[in-house]
């Protein structure tokens, strides 16, 4: 085995320094830098990128505007652990296109505000659980990693826990199918006594909402009283500038962002109504209306200087057009390749994103996601990790950036053709 790999092993769980990937012992790599959406090694090797750090370098790796940002900055110290001029710009910035941000706390992370999110609304409402939808990935926190990828499938809306060290999900967490809004329905009137919280991804990982989903949904919520959490630490930024609020259209209570805001650098943060938010007031010590939060990363000012670089480039004409039609030109050559394979497949996302699903049936959610050949799915992903495009071998959402262009695809889609050939 290579140095650099034994040397991973010896120190990482399966060789990975950040979890997931799941790559054979053989087949790990060490990365040393980045520009645009390529990689290399430490072995020179070059790799199309279409992970993009799990989604957030939406901007691309090492932006010069964001690097020049951080640069300057980075002299001025990278962390006061308090108020800033980036961090205050940053906030006026989101609360100017977010309506559901009249408020907003910063931390260091998806993970930290879609947490936040939920211990608000349970302290707000005085109800102690939350409703996910069965597949979704909502952090790292408890919620988050429960369902995620059930085996089991319980009857709803039974959580299955996901991970080993969860217990307390199999009380405080409901669980519903995606895009099932008669059931989601019936779930969440039954349980409204109890039910804090609705937290969803209002794309779910590529699976788009059927028309008049989300829209239920915030009814359903209205309804009943109980609060609405869109977590938008994928869909913040990447859909629309303003989100998925912007593009479909519907205003949660609460909201999490991360990944894309950052331009690549530690971020996240939470908002939601000045209401609901004012119970983060440390003028509230003491009392029962009082949720703690505090980060000491939250809102430093390295990472608000690169965010703030970033969302300059996002305000941009014609950035979102662009990656909408760079998102579709991937969707229609892949599906375009599949056909030439024979291969029955189906091919879904939205804007700049994509996944493979090889099942012959319709995707709409997770069980109907799983129906799909994960074998196949599993070879795909280690044969393009192979042929030097870099992505996460245990998931199968393909990342695309400004940094993209027809030509990367059209190199990424000759290897797609490759792999298939050798797995069919």
């Amino acid at each position: 085995m290579p140095d650099m790999q034994q040397r991973a092993v010896n120190v990482f769980p399966a060789g990975i320094s950040n979890g997931e990937y799941g790559l054979p012992e053989d087949k790990i790599v060490v990365m040393e830098k980045a520009h645009g959406c390529t990689l290399w090694d430490t072995a020179g090797r070059e790799y199309l990128d279409f992970s993009m750090a799990w989604g957030s370098c939406l901007v691309g790796h090492a932006r010069p505007e964001v690097v020049e940002a951080v640069t300057a900055q980075a002299a001025h110290g990278s962390n006061y652990a308090y108020l800033n001029t980036h961090v205050l710009a940053l906030a006026e910035e989101i609360q100017r296109i977010s309506p559901a941000a009249e408020r907003l706390r910063f931390c260091a992370s998806g993970t930290e505000a879609t947490m936040y999110c939920q211990r608000l609304a349970r302290a707000y409402s005085s109800k102690p659980k939350i409703l996910k939808f069965e597949g979704a990935y909502h952090g790292a926190n408890e919620a988050g990693v429960t369902s995620l990828f059930p085996t089991k499938t319980p009857a709803y809306p039974a959580p299955e826990l996901t991970s080993a060290g969860t217990p307390a999900m199999a009380d405080y967490l409901l669980v519903a199918p995606y895009n099932d809004l008669d059931r989601a329905r019936q779930i969440i009137t039954e349980n409204a006594g109890d039910l804090a919280g609705v937290i969803m991804e209002p794309l779910q990982r590529c699976t788009a909402p059927l028309p008049g989903f989300l829209e239920g949904i915030r009814d359903i919520c209205n309804e009943t009283g109980v609060l609405l959490i869109f977590d938008e630490v994928v869909t913040g930024f990447r859909l629309a500038y303003g989100g998925a609020q912007e593009y479909y259209g519907v205003e949660p209570d609460l909201i999490a962002y991360g990944k894309a805001m950052g331009g690549g650098y530690p971020i996240g943060a939470f908002g939601g109504r000045a209401q609901i938010m004012e119970w983060v007031s440390e003028h509230r010590i003491g009392g029962d209306d009082y949720v703690w939060m505090a980060s000491t990363l939250g809102g430093n000012p390295i990472s608000t200087a690169a965010a703030n670089a970033a969302l300059g480039v996002f305000r941009r004409e014609g950035t979102y057009e662009r990656l909408h039609d760079l998102g579709r030109y991937l969707r229609d050559g892949l599906a375009k390749v599949l056909m030439q394979h024979q291969i029955t497949a189906q091919i879904i996302g939205d804007g700049p994103l994509a996944q493979v699903v090889f099942s012959a049936d319709p995707v709409f959610d997770y069980r109907s996601t799983k129906k799909g050949d994960s074998t196949k799915g599993r070879a795909l992903m280690l044969g393009l990790f192979e042929r030097g495009v870099f992505l996460n071998p245990m998931g199968t959402k393909l990342y695309l950036s400004v940094a993209h262009d027809e030509a990367v695809c059209d190199a990424m889609l000759e290897r797609f053709d490759d792999t298939l050939s050798a797995i069919d």
